[in-house]
């Protein structure tokens, strides 16, 4: 999710919170990884995510929709580290 997040931060997040479309969630992927995701768009069956660097890393384009059951938190904010250099 560069350059959102980075490697080592840490999110405060929510389970069994609605996904808003724009923000951040954490998903279980087709394979089993758990990942950070930008939530895009509702779809019938679940959600449509987004990575924030399309060079990297694995989303809705390769994998689909992912299911409502699959979306496992919502993401609030970073609270470490407190600020960047």
């Amino acid at each position: 999710m560069q350059p959102t997040l980075r490697d080592g931060d840490r999110l405060l997040v929510r389970h069994g919170r609605q996904p808003r479309a724009g923000g951040l969630v954490v998903i279980r992927l087709p394979n089993g990884v758990i990942a950070v995701k930008r939530a895009v768009r509702r779809e019938l069956t679940g959600w449509w995510v987004e990575r924030d660097n399309p060079a990297e890393g694995v989303d809705s384009r390769r994998v689909g929709v992912i299911a409502d059951e699959d979306v496992l938190a919502r993401v609030y904010g970073r609270v470490w580290p407190l600020r960047r250099s």
